[in-house]
Formats: C-alpha cells, structure tokens, sequence
C-alpha cells in the first residue's frame, strides 16, 4: 500500500466523522474552525502524495474545496459526507496507481 493511499484513507475516515450530523457541526465549531484548517493542509499534503505517486488526485481536490467552504453550516455536512465517498471509492479503486519504475 502506497505512502499517498493510506493518507487518503485517513483523510476520508476524518472526513466521514466530521459529517456526521451534529457531531461534526460539535468538534469544529467547539474548536473554533480548528478542523477544516487541518484538514485543509491533509488535503494538501495527501494530493501532493498522489500527484508523485500518481494516484487519484479527485479525492483530495474535493477535500480541499469541502475545506474552504465547510463552514456553512450544513454545506459544510453535505460536503463532509460527499468528500468522505469519494476518497473512500477512490483508495480502494483498482489499478489507480500507475506504475512508474521504467523513468
């Protein structure tokens, strides 16, 4: 399993928390928005992973927008759930990852 895969998987396992309703509104909200700053930077850091990897990229590119406009309130739910799917689909998506040995 690739470096950038398993931080997909985490970055769709927090995203599917902070989705869930009232629980996630909770956690950001308590920590003054604290999450979506850090999830922005996984976010960042997992589509740099991919981008040399060259694994999925549509995964964190909606993390990083669901992170930017998450603090509308349930935007921000409808976001969360919607992003935690598609990293979710595209972690455990076959032959995403292209081998790069022969460079």
């Amino acid at each position: 399993m690739r470096l950038s895969q398993v931080f997909i998987i985490i970055t769709a396992l927090l995203e599917a928390i902070l989705g869930i309703p009232f629980i996630g509104g909770t956690i950001v909200i308590s920590m003054s928005y604290t999450p979506l700053v850090v999830m922005f930077i996984l976010h960042v850091v997992t589509l740099a992973l991919a981008l040399r990897e060259s694994g999925p990229k549509i995964g964190s590119l909606a993390g990083i927008f669901t992170s930017l406009i998450a603090w509308i309130p349930f935007v921000g739910m409808v976001m969360h759930i919607l992003t935690a799917i598609i990293l979710f689909v595209s972690s455990f998506t076959g032959g995403t990852y292209r081998d790069r040995s022969w460079r």
